[in-house]
């Protein structure tokens, strides 16, 4: 049976559409002047971010231009191709030579199975640790109990983008609680704006950028940790209040059912056009809406730029917490444990991905949106020309007091998909919250029972 899996997953690999990628790679390679050692790259790259593109100039081509003993052979993947696509490498235990990961999370294969090396030894040899924040290095935070990925960024996976110029058209200002943010809604609908616009099509979208924020309000901080120790239950009281809070979302109109239909590409222009008066999303979607520096053009201009604002979600009445956003460690590049130890390859591997996680690429990263807050502490903020709205994301730990789990990056894939599906299945009524609930604790129950 083993088998049979193994060759269905190097079936898979063969089969997604990556020749386009490595094509690139190879031609990229062509220009070093071939020779070396070759590394495979997995590389997750959205196209829709301002100055994505000049990644591969200022990143990948460097690096090459820079050590013309190695080639890379890179493959660009975003959203659900690229966790598709590092499933299937590792479940035919063929993991490229440097991968990019979360810390645990959607990447929790790659860390269980112990598909990564330890990264710790080089961090310590090279002596990283006096150039990053602390938590940034922090073994427990990442899904082995070792550093399986060198982190680049802190991350609030929740972020409330604010339009003033539809709110004042509407008359009205930021809204500070969510009474006032539901009295809003006819009023934006009178206008013609909907109140909260969310690329909910795809499903971890509602789970990461707005579910783990109301998950930590209603059951408290540490809530995932007394799941995971047996003290409490996804069916408990206050879980089901979370889950219930998501339909009164939808029942209230502050987030409309049309966005179950929205695609992660296709909200930033509707936000940036004024469809909306909020947007939630990641702080990393701030780089969508940047001056693209190979272009000049921006999807929303600096000078408009100074009419947003960015904080978190309203307080909610009757939760056990408010002015809080969900937050995880950034993501990063880490090594194939299956690269002889003590080999050139392995070393050459080492080079770049330290790199990747150097205060050069970090510098590049900040400035270009990419990341809002960079893992290192060796860069200065006050040396770069950042437009407004970078600006309000650096500020973005003012707006807050605690930050509680990412869902997916506490849970295993079998509990915080059934997550995912049953937040859209409220969405769209076909369940109710106290059912998705039951559906979330069988599926943890049955998880915790193969561990």
């Amino acid at each position: 049976m083993k088998k049979i899996y193994r060759c269905i997953a190097l079936a898979l690999i063969f089969a997604l559409p990556v020749s386009v990628a490595f094509a690139r790679g190879s031609r990229d390679t062509a220009q070093t002047g071939g020779g070396g050692i070759e590394l495979r790259v997995l590389n997750y790259l959205d196209m829709t971010g301002a100055n994505t593109a000049n990644e591969i100039e200022e990143v990948w081509t460097a690096f090459e231009k820079a050590n013309p003993d190695i080639r890379i052979i890179r493959e660009d993947l975003f959203n659900d191709p690229y966790h598709n696509k590092m499933e299937a490498y590792a479940a035919a235990n063929q993991v490229p030579d440097l991968i990019y990961a979360w810390p645990s999370g959607r990447s929790t294969t790659l860390h269980t199975q112990r598909l990564l090396k330890d990264l710790g030894p080089f961090v310590q040899r090279d002596g990283l640790a006096a150039v990053m924040a602390p938590g940034a290095l922090d073994p427990k935070a990442q899904g082995a109990g070792y550093l399986g990925i060198l982190p680049r960024a802190m991350t609030s996976s929740h972020a409330f983008y604010i339009n003033n110029e539809v709110l004042r058209d509407a008359g009205l200002t930021p809204a500070k609680t969510y009474a006032e943010l539901k009295a809003q809604v006819p009023i934006l609908k009178a206008k013609g704006y909907d109140t909260v616009l969310m690329a909910n099509q795809d499903t971890w979208v509602m789970q990461s950028c707005l579910f783990s924020v109301i998950a930590g309000r209603f059951c408290g901080e540490g809530w995932e940790q007394r799941i995971l120790s047996g003290q409490a239950k996804f069916t408990d009281s206050d879980f089901v209040q979370a889950l219930n809070f998501v339909k009164t979302l939808y029942d209230d109109g502050v987030i409309s059912q049309a966005t179950i239909t929205t695609d992660y590409g296709s909200v930033i222009g509707q936000f940036a056009t004024n469809r909306g008066a909020y947007l939630i999303d990641g702080d990393w979607r701030i780089g969508a809406f940047l001056t693209d520096q190979s272009t000049g053009q921006a999807l929303i201009s600096p000078e408009r730029q100074v009419n947003f604002q960015i904080s978190v979600f309203p307080d909610i009445a009757g939760a056990k917490i408010n002015k809080s956003t969900s937050g995880v460690l950034g993501t990063g590049f880490g090594m194939s444990a299956a690269i002889p130890a003590g080999s050139a390859r392995e070393e050459a591997a080492w080079r770049l991905l330290k790199w990747l996680s150097g205060k050069e690429v970090e510098s590049w990263m900040l400035q270009s949106g990419a990341i809002t807050t960079p893992a290192r502490t060796d860069i200065d903020v006050s040396n770069f020309n950042l437009e407004p709205l970078q600006k309000a994301g650096s500020a973005l730990a003012t707006q807050y007091n605690i930050t509680t789990v990412v869902i997916d990056a506490a849970f295993h894939s079998d509990v915080h998909t059934p997550i995912n599906d049953g937040l859209q299945e409220i969405g769209i009524g076909s369940r109710t919250p106290a059912q998705v609930a039951q559906n979330i604790q069988r599926a943890y129950d049955a998880w915790k029972a193969s561990q």
